[in-house]
């Protein structure tokens, strides 16, 4: 039982964090019920029509309170709609409580923050370019979706997960 004692307290460490930060989220939400979506989806939104805007696809974001969402408007068309399930916050709670379970000091907290910025900006892109392929690839559409997008977004922690494994967390300290 000693052996596994490491990893034990690895995966309650994994689960306390992920646990709290799953009810912060939804405290969150729940305070948000009544609008069309919450700060952070709207916020993410605006910045795919930027995105979208930049790339020469003039966008609308057009508030659907029935399905709490905001909807993309792009060349007249309604490509997407943004729910709070797209805004990354769930990848980057399940990201963050995975690295927490491995701390090693004040890097945790910098190579969270980093996989952040890094995984937002992945999904700002893979929501632009995925309205492009509803706009302009219709035939595409369900791949897009279903698989080729989640995986940039879940790849993209796998490999920040690697990273912190292979460089930070079994990295031998100087002092050992």
């Amino acid at each position: 039982m000693k052996d596994f004692l490491p990893v034990l307290k690895i995966l309650l460490r994994f689960v306390v964090i992920y646990i709290v930060l799953v009810l912060l989220y939804q405290f969150y939400l729940n305070s948000y019920a009544n609008e069309v979506v919450d700060p952070f989806t709207r916020w993410v939104a605006v910045q795919v029509k930027w995105l979208q805007d930049g790339l020469g696809f003039p966008t609308v974001l057009i508030d659907h309170m029935k399905f709490h969402s905001v909807l993309f408007q792009t060349d007249g068309k309604i490509t997407t709609r943004m729910v709070e399930g797209c805004n990354v916050i769930s990848v980057v709670v399940l990201f963050a409580a995975f690295i927490f379970a491995f701390y090693k000091g004040a890097k945790t907290f910098l190579f969270v923050f980093g996989g952040i910025v890094l995984l937002h900006f992945l999904n700002v892109s893979r929501i632009a370019l995925l309205n492009i392929i509803f706009l302009k690839y219709p035939a595409y559409e369900k791949v897009g979706h279903d698989y080729i997008f989640p995986a940039i977004i879940y790849g993209g922690v796998i490999i920040l997960w690697l990273i912190w494994i292979q460089f930070f967390a079994l990295k031998k300290s100087d002092k050992s």
